[in-house]
């Protein structure tokens, strides 16, 4: 199974490691600690040298309750990491919501746009779909970060998730984006409750019955909390055991905070003969 990006094909054989880069200062783990320029790069460099795929750039916070961010100050915080990543010689994603933020960081040679909002926003598409070869991952999300965990409600998450994921899919292939070019993800914590996101753990098979590979991301979220009763800076263990559920049920990339010792879990479940080598 192949990812197609601007300039790596990713090869899925072997799940992969996405480290979260977040360039705010109000992500719900990490805000701030990499919110200029000079150690967001450093920290770019600590999670390839721990054992990162890829690197995913943000510049807004999309946790629940987050406020939008303009534009021009999402650029101007996302664009000078993204110009020193994309000489790491890893593939680079970006990580926005907003069509002119996909425009300017695809003119600048990222590899993958990562939207929250599954290319919905004006514009956003057509971006896409004007690229030659970039990567996408389609995120469901139910409402907006301002407003999603506001009581959501589904008959059948997993039902519903997979709709619109499908439908998703459709449309983007139909402007001419490249099958291999999409992957999903089924948006753990965006628009759920606890019970949703376990119901969509458990389920998680039947989404690969979409026929792309799925990009997962539990790190650290508040539906582990809910389980261990741990505050967000004790979640390493479960974000482990959540990432690992999430890649024996399927999932080929883990987007996660927690890189090194992901990447030693990954090391120790294949090693036990648990997926593949």
């Amino acid at each position: 199974m192949i990812w197609q990006t601007t300039r790596f094909r990713i090869d899925l054989a072997l799940p992969k490691v996405m480290g979260i880069v977040n360039v705010t200062p109000d992500s719900f783990f990490d805000g701030g600690a990499h919110a200029d320029t000079r150690r967001a790069i450093a920290h770019c460099e600590r999670l390839l040298a721990e054992g990162a795929d890829m690197l995913d750039i943000g510049g807004e916070s999309t946790r629940p309750g987050a406020r939008a961010v303009p534009v021009d100050e999402e650029l101007a915080r996302v664009l000078p990491v993204l110009d020193a990543a994309i000489t790491l010689g890893c593939p680079v994603s970006v990580d926005s919501r907003h069509a002119a933020v996909m425009r300017a960081v695809l003119d600048r040679g990222a590899d993958i746009i990562n939207d929250i909002n599954a290319l919905q926003a004006p514009g956003a598409l057509a971006v896409v779909a004007a690229h030659p070869s970039c990567g996408v991952c389609l995120m469901h999300m139910r409402g907006s970060p301002e407003s999603m965990q506001e009581r959501p409600e589904y008959d059948d998450v997993l039902a519903e998730v997979g709709a619109f994921l499908r439908e998703r899919s459709a449309q983007v292939q139909s402007l001419g984006v490249g099958r291999e070019r999409i992957v999903l993800d089924p948006g753990i914590g965006f628009g759920k409750s606890v019970a949703h996101n376990l119901a969509l753990l458990a389920r998680q098979p039947e989404l690969l019955a979409l026929g792309h590979p799925l990009l997962v991301g539990w790190s650290r979220k508040s539906s582990l909390g809910a389980i261990t009763g741990r505050d967000v800076t004790q979640r390493g263990p479960a974000s482990l055991a959540a990432a690992l559920a999430a890649v024996q049920r399927g999932a080929r990339i883990v987007r996660v905070h927690d890189v090194a010792a992901t990447v030693d879990a990954l090391k120790v479940w294949r090693a036990a003969g648990l997926g593949p080598r």
